[in-house]
């Protein structure tokens, strides 16, 4: 099947205050942003016609440019305003949403400190994150030989482009050696996270959780913390040791583009899909797609 490339498609892209056609949405080779990551982005669902938590992903937006320390020149309601008005001249009802900001080429070499902040906004239609058919048996996970960085070796609560340099490489080889992703340890050799989404484990009827001390907390986790504590379902957040995900029963990963999605293996370790994860497939995919309960989570 042809892939449709990202440079080459009908719409419209928001770049730095106007809607401007896709394919005129470019950016010069030498923006600081490509050679040095100063780049800072947001992955949001939309799901009929509503952006899900809009408001919370454009304040981590905002956050995740400050610890990196450029000012987006618009603020959090700005971001959200310009992001439903893209949705809505592309016409998307169930969707993507990508907001990205990053530093220009005014001044080229590790210092930019004049350097101008753009930001642009692009959606378009996209469907499951991992194949419907995968996701009812649960995905398979590699484990990477990549580290999630320690909090005073990277800025760790930022969603910055230049962190998901060693997720990319980790979900390639996962991907060459028969896998859908890879489980991150972190630089204690800790449980952290997939390449793009927050890991659950169910031990003994509880939902345990590493805790988001060098990764980030992600809006679809609390979420879905939130959704168990409403169904009487202890959630623990801790240090989890590699070696005991042995005792979990269940295992599940969730992000706004993996949603809640079932995980059968990782490595050496297997896991069911059970009640409870099926229970907060159902919770969450009801919560999107109810315009009351979403508003009120928010």
């Amino acid at each position: 099947m042809a892939l449709l490339p990202f440079d080459d498609r009908d719409g419209t892209i928001w770049f730095d205050g106007q809607l401007i056609p896709w394919r005129d949405a470019k950016l010069h080779v030498l923006s600081h942003g490509l050679h040095y990551a100063s780049a800072v982005f947001e992955g949001e669902r939309v799901y009929e016609g509503r952006i899900f938590k809009s408001a919370e992903h454009a304040a981590r937006l905002v956050r995740s440019a400050e610890l990196m320390d450029f000012t987006i020149p618009y603020s959090a309601e700005d971001i959200d305003r310009f992001k439903v008005e893209t949705v809505k001249a592309n016409g998307i009802v169930d969707g993507y949403v990508r907001p990205i900001a990053w530093r220009g080429s005014e001044m080229m070499g590790v210092s930019a400190q004049h350097n101008k902040i753009h930001l642009a906004i692009a959606t378009w239609v996209w469907p499951s994150y991992f194949d419907p058919e995968l996701r009812s048996k649960g995905i398979r996970l590699a484990i990477s030989d990549w580290r999630r960085p320690a909090p005073n070796m990277a800025p760790v609560a930022s969603k910055a482009a230049g962190l998901y340099m060693i997720c990319t490489l980790s979900k390639h080889k996962a991907e060459r050696e028969g896998y859908q992703d890879a489980l991150m340890l972190d630089h204690r050799g800790l449980v952290a996270e997939a390449t793009g989404a927050n890991i659950f484990f169910v031990m003994k009827g509880e939902l345990h959780t590493p805790t988001p001390d060098c990764f980030l907390d992600g809006i679809t986790r609390r979420t879905v913390i939130d959704l168990a504590r409403q169904r009487g379902i202890k959630v623990v957040e801790r240090a989890i040791q590699p070696e005991e995900m042995a005792e979990a029963e269940q295992c599940f990963l969730c992000g706004t583009a993996a949603e809640v999605t079932p995980v059968g293996e990782i490595g050496p370790y297997k896991f069911t899909v059970g009640d409870i994860t099926r229970t907060l497939m159902e919770d969450y995919a009801t919560l999107v797609r109810t315009p009351a309960q979403a508003q009120a989570a928010e």
